[in-house]
């Protein structure tokens, strides 16, 4: 079921981002291609899905979804192309195409990376492209500009980058990881239920607490892959965090030790939904698909 209902997801986002990349000017058309390269090449698009499911979970129109998921694939975008920097993680690969920053040049990189963060603000203040009222478009800015800006997934980057050669412990590990890879995760599955009109707190704090367990287990399944797996299936170098000295939960609980919370994760976050119907069914198989993956 969630490779169908990925493929749908992945179609309806990429033709919304699709019409996001047209130079307005011909002195910009390099800017927007290097924009358009690190959006549109390839991608599991984990959060727009995240979006649209949370969506349908609270009964919405997908329509209605649209702005929010391009609005996290431009951010995480955006995230990718300066972590790939050769002042951040300096890697030449990602989706398994050469990295922005090498397909173009490091000052191009930068630009698309800048270009692609204020690109994802238009998106949600845009009612044409995020059809809400104005008050819940203006909830959307703020709760997105939170988990993307130095309170989530920027300070999770600094973190990360300060406790290089350091040895965490598992709590402050899963702060560097909940600010890092959950924040945006978590904003994924909160535009989605504000995009879906349903004014349930108990299903949003339902849907949060599957976001808080999801977000964690994303990035305990990517600790795991990058010494399990290799390069062709990761897309990106294998085992760079083992060569970088970076904090990883397979090296500070061991490899079966990380497989097992990764699960007991996946299976918080399906608890959450025990009082959802068949609508919520999407959210389910790709909690369950978060620790399955195998890139």
């Amino acid at each position: 079921m969630i490779a169908a209902y990925q493929k749908r997801c992945q179609t309806r986002v990429d033709t919304a981002l699709e019409t996001l990349f047209q130079a307005p000017r011909t002195e910009l058309e390099r800017l927007y291609q290097a924009m358009r390269y690190s959006v549109m090449n390839g991608g599991k698009r984990v959060r727009p899905l995240l979006v649209y499911a949370a969506c349908e979970a609270l009964d919405g129109d997908l329509e209605r979804a649209d702005g929010a998921a391009c609005a996290v694939e431009l951010i995480h975008a955006y995230s990718l192309v300066h972590d790939d920097l050769p002042a951040m993680d300096d890697d030449d690969l990602r989706r398994g195409q050469p990295t922005t920053h090498k397909a173009f040049d490091e000052a191009s990189a930068i630009l698309a990376g800048d270009g692609l963060q204020s690109l994802a603000f238009e998106v949600l203040a845009d009612r044409r492209r995020n059809p809400q009222e104005a008050e819940t478009r203006l909830q959307m800015i703020e709760l997105l500009s939170q988990a993307a800006g130095p309170a989530g997934m920027v300070g999770g980057q600094a973190i990360d980058l300060g406790s290089v050669g350091q040895r965490l412990d598992q709590q402050a590990l899963e702060v560097m990881h909940r600010h890092k890879t959950g924040a945006l995760i978590e904003a994924s599955v909160a535009l989605g239920a504000l995009a879906s009109g349903n004014t349930d707190e108990l299903a949003h704090k339902a849907l949060r607490q599957y976001a808080r367990a999801i977000g964690l287990a994303f990035q305990v399944q990517d600790d795991i892959l990058d010494v399990e797996s290799d390069t062709a299936t990761l897309g990106k170098t294998q085992g760079k965090d083992e060569a970088h000295d970076k904090p990883t939960y397979p090296a500070l609980l061991g490899l079966d030790a990380a497989k097992d919370y990764a699960l007991e994760l996946r299976d918080q976050a399906l608890h959450v939904l025990r009082p959802f119907d068949n609508s919520a069914e999407p959210l389910r198989e790709l909690a369950r698909y978060i620790v399955e993956r195998r890139s």
